[in-house]
C-alpha cells in the first residue's frame, strides 16, 4: 500500500459550509493478545513512534532494579518517560535526580532548545538565561539511559550510539514488548540524537496493550510495567506539562489512561483494564497524522473521538477536555467562521487474530 493510500480523512476544518482543510491519518487499536479490535486507514502502516516509545525505553532500567538501586520516586520515573515542556519544576526534578546520581548536565547528549512552556521561555529571556540540556524535552529519557549505564557499570560516553549496550538492551526490550523481531525494526535518529523505532502501527498498539495489562508477562517485567504506568498516571504533569493534552487526558482518565505523544503526528494511548467500564480489557491505541500535525490541533481531537467511540470517556470527561476537542475557528475579530472536527468512524473487527 502506498503512503497516500494508507491514510484516511480523520479531521476536517471548515469555513462556512465548505471543508477547507483535511488531516489524514491511520489508527490501530489492539488488545493484549495482539487482536486488532478497530482501525481507520491502514493499521499495518510502518512509521516511527518518535517519543511515544519512551515508556518502553525506560523499561530495562526499571526491570533491572533501578528503582531500588537509585531510590527512584514515581515523579522521577514519570519524567524519564516524558516529553516535558521545560518548566522550572521539570528542571528541578531532573537536576535533583542527576545530583543524587553524580551525573552532570554536560553528560546529557540530547542537545538544547528553547522550552516549549512559553511563560518559562519568556522569563528566561528577560533574565538572560540560555537553555541547557536539562530544559530539553527529552532530558528525562536521557537521564534514564545514563542511569541504566550506571546500574550496569557501562561507559557513560556515547550512550546514545545504537551499538552501545544500553541501546541494544532497549531495542531488545522494545521488540519483545511489541512482538516484532529486532531485524524488522527500522532504526532512525530522533531529534534528541537517540535511536528511534519504526514499526507497523498494529505492533506498536500491541506493545501498549501489554504495557497496560502485563499480567501474561514474566513477573519482573510485569511489575516494571506497572511501576511505569503508575508513575505516569500519578504524575501526569511530569510527562508533558500543565495544560498539555497528554497531561490533561491522564488527569481526566483517573488512573486508567496512559498517554504519550510523539513528534510528526504520532500519538499513543494505553487503556488499563476497566478504563471503559467494569471488566473492559486493556487496549493499545496508536495513530499517525500523515502531515505531521505540526500545529498540534489534530491529535487531541482524534484521541478524544477514539475514546468517545470506544465508550471510554463520558460526557463530563469530554466536557473537561473541551479545549482539545471540536473547536470553533475564529478570525481576528473573534467571529466564528468555521470549526475543526472529527470526520471518521472506527471500523471494528471481530475474531481477527494475529
Amino acid at each position: 500500500m502506498s503512503f497516500s493510500s494508507a491514510y484516511t480523512p480523520l479531521i476536517e476544518a471548515t469555513r462556512g459550509n465548505i471543508v477547507e482543510s483535511v488531516h489524514f491519518g491511520a489508527i490501530a487499536i489492539v488488545d493484549k493478545n495482539g487482536n486488532l479490535v478497530a482501525s481507520a486507514g491502514d493499521p499495518n502502516l510502518t512509521t516511527y513512534l518518535r517519543s511515544s516509545s519512551k515508556p518502553f525505553q525506560l523499561l530495562p532500567l526499571i526491570e533491572s532494579g533501578g528503582v531500588k538501586e537509585f531510590n527512584l520516586s514515581l515523579q522521577e520515573i514519570a519524567i524519564m518517560c516524558a516529553s516535558h515542556i521545560g518548566t522550572d519544576h521539570h528542571v528541578e526534578v531532573i537536576s535533583q535526580l542527576q545530583d543524587r546520581l553524580n551525573l552532570k548536565e554536560s553528560d546529557l547528549l540530547c542537545g538544547t532548545h528553547t522550552p516549549y512552556h512559553k511563560p518559562t521561555a519568556d522569563a528566561m529571556l528577560l533574565r538572560g538565561e540560555k537553555p541547557g540540556p536539562r530544559r530539553h524535552n527529552c532530558s528525562g529519557k536521557h537521564t534514564g539511559f545514563l542511569s541504566q549505564a550506571l546500574l550496569r557499570s557501562l561507559p557513560l560516553a556515547d550512550y546514545i550510539n545504537p551499538d552501545h549496550p544500553v541501546q541494544q538492551r532497549v531495542l531488545k526490550t522494545f521488540a519483545e514488548m511489541c512482538q516484532i523481531a529486532p531485524d524488522y525494526i527500522h532504526i532512525g535518529i530522533d531529534g534528541c540524537s537517540a535511536p528511534v523505532f519504526g514499526i507497523p502501527l498494529v505492533h506498536a498498539a500491541w506493545g501498549f496493550a501489554r504495557l497496560a495489562d502485563p499480567s501474561d508477562l514474566p513477573s519482573t517485567r510485569a511489575e516494571a510495567c506497572q511501576v511505569i504506568t503508575t508513575a505516569m498516571t500519578t504524575h501526569p504533569d511530569m510527562v508533558s506539562g500543565p495544560g498539555q493534552f497528554d497531561t490533561r487526558l491522564m488527569e481526566v482518565g483517573q488512573g486508567k489512561i496512559v498517554v504519550k505523544g510523539g513528534a510528526e503526528g504520532y500519538q499513543s494511548i494505553a487503556l488499563l483494564p476497566g478504563a471503559a467500564g467494569p471488566n473492559s480489557p486493556a487496549l493499545g491505541i496508536v495513530y499517525k497524522v500523515s502531515d505531521g500535525d505540526i500545529s498540534g490541533r489534530a491529535r487531541p481531537i482524534i484521541g478524544i473521538e477514539i475514546l468517545k467511540q470506544l465508550g471510554v470517556l463520558n460526557n463530563n470527561q469530554i466536557s473537561e477536555l473541551s479545549e482539545f476537542y471540536t473547536r470553533k475557528i475564529t478570525n481576528q475579530r473573534e467571529l466564528e467562521i468555521g470549526e475543526i472536527k472529527p470526520c471518521f468512524e472506527l471500523t471494528f473487527v471481530k475474531d481477527n487474530k494475529r
